[in-house]
């Protein structure tokens, strides 16, 4: 018998990721035979540019590269990420002081919460929105606050009704635009006018920016705004820009201050990344618009199939949607996203993502990733045809 053992509180109201649970479910249906498709994870089915893995290949068989890396990682991938910053997002970034490589954004937000939050500090978070931001802050002791992103103001947040509630305890807010999972790009004033709440309120801005470059044609940074800086750390990711999300590529920007004060706590976490990977990881930083042009025309194709599918369970979303997924109202007809999901998993073998996961005001959405090939769109689009 196994030595009962009590996990820490910090675990207590922590719940095993929704995708975790939900992919050994399929694993199950898929074992009896059920052939699922799963339309609901957006992890990039398309490789990264043959020069990439080429780097990756040559580096990987150089002696001496092997061995621990440095913390902030090589000089190279850092003047990578700040030409990148410079080329795409007209931010300029000191690559020795205002970029920090990561093992994916995904430990940033973990990082950034563990170096930040106390036990009883809050964080405002968007709902809906990514899980791993509660999580997060819940993991480091703080206590997430949700703020509502509602369909009736295109999911952006009311910055008014946040000011005349009690922000005192607050010193961290999670943004995310193009925002996941709505697909709502950046629009005129938006930045300018957190960056502004972010300075009365003495809030620390974290925006993660993993989407800007997927069926978007104006990538932009919250760093752009004058004086940003002063409040603000941009997480950003190869994972979906570049289809190298298996080899947890991430970076964190922000002023000098900022970045020491994460690197504290990141020091303690890991050793550094694997120099191929980073040269690699540089290269296809320095590739050009033919690239973006080239995945978006594929997920563009995509997209249109993923409408039609929606056309059929009689969805509302609109077509302005950026990034990786499609957004959809579901029918009056529904109880909720989670019903549908799952009348659409074990009638039609489709998995869609119910929005509920990602908070109260996703419970009558549900989103659909563009990452599969036509094929697969085509075959889930006969499957639910005869629902």
């Amino acid at each position: 018998m196994v030595t009962k053992i009590a996990t820490s509180k910090r675990l207590e109201g922590i719940s095993e990721y929704y995708f975790s649970q939900k992919l050994r479910e399929i694993d199950s249906l898929n074992k009896e035979g059920k052939n699922i498709i799963n339309l609901g994870i957006g992890s990039p089915d398309l490789p990264p540019h043959p020069d990439v893995i080429r780097t990756l290949q040559e580096e990987a068989e150089k002696p001496g590269v092997h061995g621990y890396q440095g913390y902030k990682g090589i000089p190279a991938l850092r003047q990578a990420f700040a030409d990148w910053y410079q080329r795409w997002y007209r931010v300029t970034l000191n690559p020795d002081t205002e970029v920090l490589p990561l093992l994916g954004s995904k430990e940033g937000i973990m990082h950034i919460c563990m170096t930040y939050l106390n036990e009883g500090d809050e964080a405002l978070i968007p709902d809906p929105g990514y899980p791993t931001y509660g999580s997060a802050v819940k993991l480091a002791g703080g206590n997430p606050v949700s703020y509502l992103l509602k369909e009736d103001q295109n999911w952006y947040p009311d910055l008014e009704a946040l000011a005349a509630t009690d922000l005192s305890k607050v010193k961290l807010m999670f943004v995310n635009y193009p925002h996941m999972p709505t697909g709502q790009p950046v629009v005129p004033g938006l930045f300018e006018n957190l960056v502004s709440f972010a300075k009365a309120h003495q809030i620390l801005l974290v925006h993660d920016n993993p989407y800007s470059f997927i069926l978007n044609d104006h990538p932009v940074s919250l760093l752009e705004v004058p004086g940003a800086r002063e409040v603000v750390l941009e997480l950003n990711s190869l994972s979906k820009s570049h289809n190298m999300a298996g080899w947890r590529i991430g970076m964190l920007c922000g002023s000098k201050e900022r970045i020491e004060e994460v690197l504290r706590f990141k020091s303690n976490m890991d050793s550094g990344m694997f120099m191929p990977l980073q040269l690699a990881a540089a290269k296809a930083l320095s590739l050009g618009p033919d690239w973006y042009e080239h995945i978006n025309s594929i997920y563009a194709e995509r997209r249109d199939k993923v409408y039609r599918i929606l056309d059929i369970l009689g969805c509302n979303y609109s077509p302005g949607q950026v990034g990786l997924f499609v957004w959809a109202k579901i029918p009056e007809r529904c109880e909720d996203a989670y019903a549908l999901s799952d009348e659409i998993l074990y009638g039609a073998n489709v998995f869609l993502t119910p929005g509920g996961i990602f908070g109260s005001q996703g419970n009558r959405y549900i989103r659909i990733s563009l990452c599969g090939d036509l094929s697969r769109f085509e075959q889930a689009m006969t499957r639910i045809s005869k629902l």
